[in-house]
């Protein structure tokens, strides 16, 4: 069985996009998961040791990125159904 960073190489390039795509989306997930728990937070102390990162707008980067990437690939991965 090969590995999957063959497996990965392999694919098309609009399969990779598509990959690459909604890997992007989860990460995003995670970002605002993230900013949700930041928000829920009452404690400003507390936030301030821990430090602060952007959640919203890796939230946002990620997302467009990932979405552009998917809406490239979609005529393709479509047209291959």
């Amino acid at each position: 069985m090969s590995d999957p960073l063959s497996q990965f190489a392999l694919l098309s390039e609009a399969g990779q996009l598509a990959v690459v795509g909604a890997g992007l989306w989860v990460l995003a997930g995670v970002c605002g998961v993230m900013d949700y728990r930041r928000g829920k937070r009452r404690d400003v102390a507390r936030l301030e040791q821990v430090g602060w990162v952007p959640w919203l707008t890796l939230f946002m980067l990620l997302a467009i990125i990932g979405g552009g990437l998917l809406a490239l690939s979609l005529p393709a991965v479509i047209g291959s159904l």
